[in-house]
């Protein structure tokens, strides 16, 4: 009986290649510039405006009011960098008083949908969250 013996299955590369990795991005490096713009998409109020923003444009004092509780200062800052980023579009037209409307760009669709599953997730877990942080608090109030 002759034997031949098969090459072994080699296991995927944990390294990918350096012009890889600048294509695509690699968020766990601390230098990625990825981690920039997770951090835009997934501050507090970055959350709040792409999903505000899904349901279509909105001018400024719309997305406030539909925003509860952000300043005038840190929704124009967010708006400013989420526009930097390609995921918020700004329209301003020259009329009195001035009229300025935002919309979501095809990218920051995309990018809305994922953070509004991870919205209905936490909307739909929140009772069992809190249930648990408040179990962890009993815990360690009784033990200190």
């Amino acid at each position: 009986m002759i034997t031949r013996s098969l090459p072994r299955p080699q296991a995927p590369s944990s390294t990918a290649s350096l012009s890889e990795k600048l294509r695509r991005g690699d968020v766990l490096t601390p230098l990625c510039p990825s981690r920039e713009i997770l951090s835009h998409l997934t501050s507090r109020w970055g959350v709040l405006v792409l999903i505000a923003l899904l349901s279509g444009t909105q001018r400024f004092s719309q997305l406030r009011r539909k925003i509860g509780g952000v300043s005038e200062r840190m929704l124009a800052q967010t708006l400013q960098l989420l526009e930097r980023d390609g995921i918020v579009e700004r329209r301003a037209y020259e009329v009195v008083p001035p009229h300025v409307e935002y919309a979501l760009t095809p990218l920051g669709k995309e990018a809305a949908t994922k953070v509004r599953e991870l919205a209905d997730w936490v909307e739909g877990h929140y009772a069992e969250v809190l249930s648990r942080q408040n179990a962890f608090a009993s815990e360690n109030a009784d033990s200190g």
